[in-house]
């Protein structure tokens, strides 16, 4: 059997999550002229997706585009292919942690990573181990005041020190199983 294309693999994650196959893209541009951040992208979502059918992988995985989404849905409400785009950027996200294919000053990556494997232990988010992932990314002034905050919380018991679990963890982790590769996460 041959090995599934690159387009191939992002139409499959977004069939897997009912939106429209990026195939039926016609290459308007409505995607990028609705777009508030494309200024800051490195290719507009158009582009983008005229990479993914092209399967050019290696350049689409180390794009900014994706992980600069604003997931504000625009590209999709507006879409005359009715493409779920936000979507899209979505599943590029999962792919390329999945892969571990990504440019390593990005922020989000590593947020990313940090919150699935944080969910996966405990069930719930805990922004003490949350917060690491981008906190370095500001400047020293910015991360002391960052820092006191936080400590403020905590003693005001805002936050809690230690991570909070849901009852039946278990079930909740064979249910997260079939969703991501949990293995790599924990």
């Amino acid at each position: 059997m041959a090995k599934p294309s690159f387009s191939d693999e992002i139409a499959n994650l977004l069939y897997a999550a009912h939106g429209n196959p990026i195939k039926t893209c016609i290459q308007c541009g409505t995607c990028s002229g609705t777009c508030p951040v494309a200024d800051y992208m490195d290719h507009t979502p158009r582009r983008i997706i005229g990479m993914i059918m092209a399967n050019y992988k290696d350049e689409v995985l180390a794009s900014n585009t994706f992980w600069y989404c604003a997931s504000c849905y625009h590209c999709t409400v507006r879409c005359p292919a009715q493409i779920d785009i936000a979507e899209l950027m979505y599943a590029l996200k999962r792919y390329s942690i999945w892969k571990h294919v990504y440019p390593e000053e990005l922020i989000g990556p590593v947020f990313s990573e940090t919150f699935v494997k944080t969910i996966v232990r405990s069930g719930r988010s805990y922004e003490p181990i949350l917060a690491p992932a981008y906190m370095f990314s500001f400047g020293v002034r910015e991360f002391l005041q960052e820092a006191i905050t936080a400590t403020g919380l905590m003693l005001k018991g805002r936050v809690p020190i230690l991570p909070p679990r849901i009852k039946r963890l278990e079930n909740f982790k064979r249910m997260i199983s079939k969703v991501i590769p949990v293995g790599e996460a924990s």
